[in-house]
Parts: structure tokens; sequence; C-alpha cells
């Protein structure tokens, strides 16, 4: 039974019910219901969670003293459980060394590569790049003037840790005096001590040679000599005017026209994150700490010149990573290697393809591998996840995904579906937390989860087939999937006012030196493809510009030539969804600002008077009213050195942050700590009769949220619901009706009910005068746009034209519109 079955029995972590269900194994399984229903409870805080859990107890007691303790999720049991992948969306790292590239390991190949079937080229002349003879070496040296002191030395160790004194041993039993270690010489007489853990350099001096006539038999017995010690190379370090210089000969590599040597071309010389490879000026990092200005030296590439000068197929790596993901598999497809190569790098260029290939399923052809992975979105970081995870061809596996299609145009969802059905078809157990209706409908098995949200959710409310979802009436899933449910397109769209933004000659990135036309007063909604430059054009040029305007914010704005009309506005608020917060001391409560109001309210109480506190004593970020134990963090960090901190819940206020006297001030019977524990709809009903309170509360609830807990840390807070706290935050403002807001797809994690509280909220503000500009792909908000802005045809090169520009109507009608192609069948 357990073998076709996952079966969950007594599961009752945060708000689900104790609630039994059996989930089909190596089938594509949709866990869906509105926000808050319990969807990631079960998922990945039960399902997940255990299934790590199990894992890690497998390992050896010696493996597991240095992992910390999970504890096991509040379920009775789980059987049939298989080891688990989650693939979340998050935001990726943000080092300036990751990129695409290195993250799905298609650059560790492509280094392979260069090295190994790359044909070098001198950086100066371009010429190809042959092996050196030994009378071209000394014809080349016996250029020096005349008195030039200079050190034939043989290089032994490039860059390499080691103590290596056995080397020294038998440098000196072959009669070799001196050693030049990182630069330094030494007498090998001496007892040398090097530092194992550091690369050191070491060159052992052959001869040393002062620059006059009859010289040069010498100088080729010397050169001879240290080719056969060093495996073919020769460093020539020599002094003219008090300043040492060296010249590096190679057997295998040198220009005969300007004399430059490679040494030997190892993966190495291609990774910018080593000093081989990397560009000195900015250390690999192709722009300038400092300025943030691309470097000069390498032109962004990041790598020194003798790197960029190695081709594959007339490319260089860095034109190579150049090239978006959809050109580099066309590339490679097209390459022809012959003879020796085509044997070496036969199997190298397969696994490259394959990885481009699997990048293309999931809608990523239009990034580019130099991508770096701190400028992705969350979407675009997990499909980059879900890609390596096909190409590494595991089966048996229960993968767990949250909301793949995020940020994906309807058209490029198929292909992410095909893929998800490859992964099931490999033999594994595919689990997907989803809103998106293709997706639902694609599911073997469907999970809705409800009836409500927070403390009215975490019900199983129907689970079985698309047929039996749609046909359960408590289901409001299957209610929105049968049409009986839907959002209703406005009878009459807004009328446009007249007043306009127009960008002029937006060219950053994909975009092709366009204008556009922002109607003002208005919702707008820009669409198109991913990689269309939908991001590039609003959130990198617009918003970054009109900061600059209208609040003096120190940001640089991507190319374009101007922007006019900026005398309609006197606001621009971008609403995304980075974190409210990178710290547990940041939540709902604090950011909106209601918590002030509720401290306040507290401090009023005759209890609280009576003791002398005020509002300072009702907050956990100050000294006075929160434990002493933990300072209001309500966990306890215990270092544990070498190992990972822990984290244990403070056993003197157990988890509630405030010291004992402090939580004796209760108002209708709760106290401070009481309330922080309310979700939005439980405080909303509690705090009635408190009119700042209720109105603060009333927005949140407005935009979705009433099943968050006002004290709810900030970094269990997902992305979609951060952007919905920040949205609800500016609602509860009075709006200036000369405002722009900017929001970057607020339907993320949203089910189709969610969908329209979220579009009254919208309307509210275009309806006192302001205009809202949406980047969206979700149907449902696209058609009751007052009018849109489609970007493309396709993303990356071949994208940043405005394609349409209209209302839904007049886009539906346009046929080379990918957007009103959808757009069509909803209308």
């Amino acid at each position: 039974m357990s073998q076709e079955k996952i079966i969950i029995r007594g599961a009752r972590q945060h708000n689900l019910k104790n609630i039994s269900l059996e989930i089909p194994r190596d089938k594509l399984v949709v866990i869906t219901g509105l926000s808050g229903s319990g969807k990631s409870s079960l998922a990945f805080d039960t399902i997940y969670a255990e299934a790590e859990r199990r894992y890690l107890e497998s390992l050896s007691t010696y493996a597991r003293q240095f992992l910390e303790k999970m504890e096991k999720p509040d379920v009775d049991y789980i059987e049939g459980l298989s080891p688990a992948i989650s693939i979340e969306s998050k935001k990726p790292p943000a080092s300036p060394r990751s990129t695409v590239g290195t993250v799905t390991e298609i650059y560790d190949y492509l280094r392979l590569l260069f090295a190994r079937v790359g044909t070098p080229h001198c950086y100066k002349c371009g010429r190809k790049i042959e092996p050196q003879t030994v009378a071209e070496m000394v014809d080349r040296i016996l250029e020096f003037p005349p008195g030039t002191r200079m050190e034939v030395l043989a290089p032994l160790v490039r860059g390499r840790k080691g103590e290596y004194a056995e080397l020294f041993q038998q440098a000196r039993r072959d009669g070799y005096v001196r050693v030049r270690i990182d630069g330094k010489l030494y007498d090998l007489e001496e007892e040398i001590r090097l530092d194992r853990k550091k690369k050191h350099n070491i060159e052992v001096v052959v001869d040393r040679l002062i620059m006059k006539s009859g010289i040069r038999n010498r100088l080729a017995d010397s050169l001879e000599t240290t080719l056969k010690l060093s495996s073919g190379l020769v460093l020539i370090y020599h002094q003219s005017k008090d300043k040492g210089n060296e010249l590096l000969f190679s057997a295998e590599f040198s220009c005969p026209n300007c004399g430059l040597s490679y040494e030997e071309i190892s993966p190495r010389l291609f990774s910018f994150n080593s000093p081989y490879g990397a560009c000195q000026a900015c250390d690999g990092l192709g722009m300038k700490m400092e300025t943030g200005e691309e470097c000069s030296t390498c032109q962004g590439t990041r790598l020194r010149r003798e790197s960029l000068a190695v081709k594959v197929g007339r490319r260089s790596i860095a034109q190579v990573t150049a090239m978006s993901i959809g050109e580099a598999r066309k590339f490679f497809t097209s390459l022809r290697l012959s003879g020796e190569k085509k044997k070496i790098g036969g199997e190298v260029i397969k696994e490259i393809k394959e990885r481009l290939h699997f990048l293309v399923d999931v809608g990523l052809n239009y990034l580019t591998l130099e991508r770096t992975t701190a400028t992705l979105s969350a979407g675009e970081a997990e499909r980059i996840r879900l890609a390596t995870q096909i190409g590494s061809k595991l089966m048996g596996v229960l993968y767990i995904l949250d909301e793949p299609s995020i940020g994906l145009h309807q058209r490029d969802n198929r292909r992410l579906l095909s893929t998800l059905v490859r992964l099931r078809d490999l033999g594994n157990t595919v689990l997907v937390v989803e809103h998106d209706e293709a997706t639902i409908r694609t599911a073997d098995h469907i999970i809705d989860l409800g009836p409500g949200a927070g403390t009215e959710g975490g019900w199983v409310v129907a689970s079985g087939t698309l047929k039996e979802i749609t046909d359960c009436p408590r289901s409001l899933t299957g209610q929105y999937l049968r049409g009986r449910l839907k959002i209703e397109v406005p009878r009459n769209r807004h009328p446009l006012t007249g007043r306009f933004l127009e960008i002029k000659g937006a060219r950053e990135n994909n975009l092709k030196r366009i204008d556009v036309k922002i109607p003002l007063g208005i919702l707008t909604c820009v669409t198109g493809v991913s990689g269309s430059g939908k991001s590039t054009l609003v959130e990198e040029i617009l918003y970054r510009a009109l900061a600059k305007i209208l609040h003096r914010a120190r940001m640089r704005a991507g190319k374009h030539d101007r922007i006019e009309g900026v005398e309609n506005l006197n606001k621009v608020i971008v609403i995304d969804q980075t974190p409210i917060g990178r710290t547990p001391r940041s939540n709902p409560a604090t950011y909106t600002g209601v918590f002030t109001y509720i401290r306040d309210l507290f401090s009023q109480i005759p209890e609280a008077r009576m003791r002398g506190y005020r509002q300072g004593r009702f907050s956990f970020n100050v000294k006075g009213g929160r434990c002493p134990a933990c300072q209001g963090d309500g966990m306890r960090r215990i270092e544990m050195h070498f190992l990972p901190d822990i984290y244990i819940r403070c056993e003197v206020c157990k988890g509630k942050r405030y010291s004992r006297e402090t939580l004796q001030v209760k108002y209708k019977g709760r106290n401070i700590a009481d309330v922080l524990d309310m979700t939005v709809e439980e405080a909303l009903n509690f705090f009635k009769n408190i009119p700042k309170i209720k109105e603060k509360l009333q927005t949140l609830h407005d935009v979705g949220l009433g099943y968050i807990k006002l004290g709810q840390s900030a970094p269990t807070v997902s992305g979609g619901e951060a952007q919905r706290v920040k949205l609800a935050t500016e609602l509860s403002r009075r709006g200036t009706g000369k405002t722009l807001y900017i929001l970057d797809e607020p339907t993320t994690g949203l089910h189709f009910a969610d969908i329209e509280k979220l579009l009254r909220v919208l309307f509210c503000l275009r309806d006192a005068g302001n205009s809202i500009l949406v980047i969206e792909h979700n149907l449902d908000v696209i058609k009751m746009a007052d009018y849109i802005i489609d970007l493309g045809p396709e993303g990356g090169e071949r994208g940043g034209e405005v394609i349409a520009s209209g209302t839904p109507e007049e886009i539906a009608r346009q046929r080379h519109s990918y957007t009103g192609q959808f757009l069509k069948k909803v209308l």
C-alpha cells in the first residue's frame, strides 16, 4: 500500500486541523487553496520536513553531530516517503561572483572545453600561438640592452599549496644553489619552511647572466636545462633602470611575432574567481566595487587578456557567456570540431547542450550565461534549480515545488508543464504548491485546502482528479475551475485622463531605443513573454529615474534619453516582493505601524498608568518591558563555536518576548503577547471599537492577509505576502492623488478568490486619482486593466519592442501579440 501512496495521518503543523490524507506516488500532484489555507504547512513544513529529518536520522552518529537536530513536525505518522528535494521560490544569494553559468555548472564545462580544445591567439597581434623553439627564445632574450642583469628561472610550482620540503631536497642534490619563493630569493643551504595552507610560486635559479657578446651558447644550454626541469616553461627575470621585469617563455605556446608566451592552458585560466584567470584591475568582478561602473580593462568580461584570446569556434569564452541560453544552444549545435579535438571535446559539448536544453524547457532561453544570479527574480532562480534537477536524472525522488509558474507568460508555461511531466515520467513524485489554472488542470491529482485562510483553513476540502474537484460544491477552487465563479470583465473601461508619462529612447539591456507612453490616473498592465524587457523598462528605467527626480534618490537609472510628464506626479512608490525586514524583530504589526497604536492603547490601561508604564514598556526592542533573558527575541541563541549556532525557545518567557510584569497588564483579558499571536482577522474583531487600529488592520484584511499573525517574524513572510503587507501600508496612508504605484507580479501566491480582493484594492487606489503600473502575467489581472502595454515579440535579444498598446479588447485583436492570443480566450 505504502509503495503506491504517501499516507499522512494526524497532521497538525501550524493551522492544519489534524488532517489525514493519501497522496499517490509517481504522479504530478498539485496542492492548492486560498492564501493561508495551509498549503506550505502541509507540503514544506510537514512532508518535506519529515523526509529531511528521516534522511538526517539515517546518517552515522559521527555525521549527525555536525548537523542541527531537526524537530519532528506535528504529525502522527507518514508512510511511503521517498528522499525529498525542495525547490522553493527564493531570491538567490546576492554574490556578484555567482552567475547563471556558474550555478548551472555550464561555466565549469565551458572552462574545461576551452582549456582542452581552445586555440590560443596572441592578444596583441591576434595570431594563432604555436610552440616556441629554444632558438626563438634566445633571439628574443638577446634583444635586451647590453649590461642587463638576468636570472634564468625554472618554474616548478605555480599557485599550489604545500610545504615542498622534498622538492628543496632534490634541488640541493641536483646541485642548485638558489630558489625563488613567492618573488623572494632564498639560499638552498638554509632551512626553508613554508605554510602548507598557503598557495606558493617556486622557481629554481638555473643561471645568472649579464647581457654581453658571446653568451648565446651558454644561454641556449641554460634554457634547455630549464625546459627539462620545469616541463616546458622558462621565466626570465631581468633588471633594467633599477626596475625588475619578468618574461615567460613556453615551449608549448608562444607568439613568434610579439614573443608573448602562455603557460599551461588549464581550466583555471578561464575562472574569474581565480587569480590565474581574473582581470587584475577589477579582481574578476567586471565592475569597480567603489563606483559600480564597468571595468575599463576587461570591458566587464571579468577575465584577463590571455584568457580572452583563447577561441573555440572563433569565439572567446566571454563571447559565449554573453549569448542568451537560446543562442548558446544554437552555437553548440552548429559547432564542428575535427580530429582529436572532436574526440576530446565531444563529451563536454554533449553535457553543455543537455543543460542548455533543460533551461530552454523551463522558459529561460532569454537569460545570458554571464547574468549575475543577484539580478534574477525568485521565479527564475527556482526554474534554474528545477532545470538542474532534471539534468541529474534521479528517479524515486519526492520533488516539492513552490509556485514554479511565477514570472512565466502563459506561452512559456506550456514548456514548464512538460518539464514537470518529464520529471514525473522519470519515476518521481512531483508535489507542486500552485494557483496557476493550467498547472492545476495538468495535474494527475489535486488537493484543495481551505475552506478559508488562517484559523478558518487547514482542512482538506477536496482531494482527487480534476473532475472530482470541480464536482465538489464546497471547493472554491473547483467552482472557479468550473466557471460557476469567475472574475467578471468590467462592462465599461475607465476612460483615459489625457495625462501621460512618456519614456523617450529607452535602450537599457535588450530595449531597442523605444518610446513608451504610459497613461496616468488609471490601471495599466505591462505584459509580454518572459525576458521581453518589462522589468528593465518599469523598474530599472522608469522607477529609478522618477525616484531620482521626485525624491532625490541616489540610484543610476537605465539608459534612456528623458522622461516627459513628470510634473503630473509628486510621488512614486514601488511595492515589490523584497522582505519587510531581515530579522525576527520585524513583523506585519511593526511594518504597517499598527503596533504603535496598540502599544499606545496598552499604556492607557489603568493598570499600566498606575504602574507608570509608558508606550516603550510594551516594545520588545527596548529595555524595560522585554524579557531580560532573551532581550525580546523570544528565542535564545546558543553559540556552538565551530558548529552552527542553535536557536531554542527562551525558557524564561516561553517565547512571549516580554517580562512577567509587562504581561500582567491586560486589555479585554489579553496581554500584549496574546495580541501579537492573533491573526489579522481575530485582531480586527478584538479592536473593532478602536478606529485607528481597526483602520490599519482593515487594509491588511482587504489585501487578503486576514490569516497572517500580527507578530509573525519577517523571515517567515513569503515574497507575495510581503508585497501585500506593503500594499496595505500604502492603502492606510493618505494618498496625494498624484502618486504612481509600481507593482511587480502582485498575484504571486494568490488564489482566484484572493486576486478578486487584490483588484478591488487596486481600483480603490485608482479611483482616488492615483496611477497604477503593474507588471503581470496573470490573465485575470490583465483582462481587468484599463490599458495594456505589450512588449516582445520574444525574450532576450529578440525582445525589447512595443508590440501593441491599448485596452484589453484592442490587444486581443492583435494577431502578432502572444498576450493578445491568450486574452482573446478569456474576454
